[in-house]
């Protein structure tokens, strides 16, 4: 017997809630647009119309209690992210929300709170997780037919103008909430953790180079995982040649993964060791058609995860590990220390916005003068 379809909508009328209708659309059997709503009315008129609905919602409070909704979708700038995701679990509707969910562990764990109260969940927009070759690693690296994991590389190299700072929200601390290890980088930081598992320490710098932005437009990092494997991670939004990178070294193989916001099965590469066979080689490279790395496939797991009662894998504390390695990114940048996982805790100022309040008051990040701004 089918089920009947989730009904969800969307907050927020911008770019990104595009990749949300598409999404919704690719997956007609299981989701219903029931509504839209966002603080500028042209612009949700706009997607009304796009989207096929009779109407837009005048509230957010409306949008909630009048919809039957089973799941809403955050597409708002990342200030209203936090607040948005609890006043829906508290009128009982569970959320997928954009990245960045936070921007702060404090804030992160306001979202804990508020599942553990309401009983509903809010998940994070990780769909780098959900791609078939992903799922085809995380099943070689769980049985061990990589050997243990070295090294690792995680690249965000990507291209932002000066025009798309151009943008109220973007560009600073209070409404975009940090730049390209935030805004960017982020969704190949989370692939890369959940492919390589827990890290235990990172050193990291940033610098704000050559856009007119008060949060940093280049960050990097070197990891340590707790297998003892290491990493590098880049994050940029002055790179003219874009391209999503990771690399990682295992004992028997190397695997690289290039795209740029979504990867398909061909982007993906293995390079077994020498001294291995071709039987090897081909169970390396035997990756199952299923899952791309869009919303679509987040979407489905999410369908599959409401109706089970399951929590969805980026849920809540879930997301922890990620957040936790971007606070300690800036932490380590603004102090030149090496900052240990689960260390920024309640009473440090990294605990409760990632710039600790420094950025703000004092501005750390050096800056090129002269350049292209």
């Amino acid at each position: 017997m089918n089920q009947p379809r989730l009904r969800t909508a969307i907050i927020g009328a911008g770019s990104i809630a595009r990749a949300h209708l598409a999404a919704i659309r690719e997956n007609p059997d299981l989701f219903e647009l029931c509504g839209i709503f966002d603080v500028n009315p042209t612009q949700a008129e706009a997607f009304r119309k796009e989207a096929g609905l009779e109407r837009a919602a005048s509230s957010v409070a409306e949008l909630l209690e009048n919809g039957n909704l089973d799941i809403v979708q955050i597409c708002t700038p990342p200030r209203f992210h936090v607040d948005l995701s609890i006043q829906a679990m508290e009128a009982g509707v569970c959320v997928l929300c954009e990245k960045p969910l936070c921007g702060s562990l404090a804030d992160l764990h306001r979202i804990a709170e508020a599942e553990r109260r309401t009983g509903k969940w809010c998940a994070s927009v990780f769909q780098l997780r959900y791609g078939a070759g992903t799922l085809h690693l995380q099943a070689l690296i769980k049985e061990e037919v990589l050997g243990a994991p070295l090294v690792g590389v995680c690249h965000t190299l990507w291209y932002r103008d000066n025009a798309y700072y151009d943008v109220a929200w973007r560009g600073t601390w209070e409404t975009e909430l940090g730049g390209p290890t935030v805004g960017h980088g982020i969704h190949t930081m989370d692939h890369f953790l959940s492919l390589l598992g827990d890290w235990s320490e990172v050193r990291a710098d940033i610098g704000t180079l050559d856009r007119a932005i008060e949060v940093e437009d280049v960050s990097m990092a070197v990891v340590r995982f707790a297998s003892g494997a290491m990493g590098s991670i880049v994050n940029s939004v002055l790179s003219p040649r874009q391209e999503t990178y990771l690399r990682m070294d295992f004992q028997k193989a190397s695997v690289e993964l290039r795209h740029l916001y979504a990867y398909h099965n061909e982007d993906w590469s293995f390079f077994p060791a020498t001294g291995t066979d071709e039987a090897f080689a081909a169970r390396l490279r035997a990756i199952p058609d299923g899952e791309q790395s869009a919303h679509g496939g987040q979407m489905r797991a999410l369908a599959d995860d409401f109706r089970l009662g399951r929590r969805p894998q980026t849920s809540g504390l879930a997301a922890e590990a990620t957040i936790d390695l971007l606070s300690s990114i800036y932490k380590s940048a603004m102090t030149g220390r090496p900052i240990t996982r689960g260390s920024i805790v309640d009473g440090d100022p990294f605990y409760h916005a990632f710039h600790g309040g420094r950025a703000v008051a004092h501005r750390l990040i050096p800056s090129l003068k002269g350049s292209s701004k």
